[in-house]
């Protein structure tokens, strides 16, 4: 085995690695998106505009199943992060993300987030990401990169009385 490989296989996360989300989306979820958001749009709030739709409802933001899918990352960070670590993962972004099919309120959705390659040499991970609702069906699917950068940051100490 090269050193390559032996450092790909050491580091911090590896190849099926897997960590799950699932959430009920409730209409206030979707609102509370849109005011945070400031997407309005009638095709997640008016329920007037939609009824005749192909949907026959409203549909969620695509970006909320993304915000999902960041927690997914997340959970898979805290499995090694910690202050102790001389390195930290940042998110480079998602590549391929794809909505299939709309997810609609009252969905239940639940997200996959499995580690799919490492480059330790490049102090990255990547992970396939997957949104399926209720009935099994595939709504989202994104690949997600995480750059894994120096923690150079000095330990905490304790502030002395009048510091600010």
């Amino acid at each position: 085995m090269n050193a390559q490989a032996v450092s790909d296989q050491d580091y911090y996360l590896k190849p099926g690695d897997h960590v799950r989300f699932a959430k009920t989306i409730a209409e206030c979820d979707v609102y509370q998106f849109a005011g945070i958001t400031g997407d309005f749009a009638p095709v997640h709030t008016n329920q007037q505009y939609m009824k005749d739709s192909f949907y026959g409802q409203r549909i969620v933001h695509g970006v909320l199943l993304m915000g999902f899918m960041s927690t997914t990352s997340s959970m898979m960070v805290a499995k090694v992060s910690g202050e102790d670590k001389e390195e930290v993962p940042v998110s480079l972004g998602y590549d391929r993300v794809r909505f299939l099919k709309a997810a609609l309120i009252g969905d239940t959705v639940t997200v996959d987030y499995e580690i799919t390659a490492v480059d330790a040499k490049r102090s990255r991970t990547v992970a396939s990401v997957a949104v399926h609702n209720q009935d099994g069906e595939l709504l989202a699917v994104a690949q997600h990169i995480l750059k894994w950068v120096r923690n150079d940051r000095p330990a905490m100490r304790p502030s002395s009385p009048g510091s600010a």
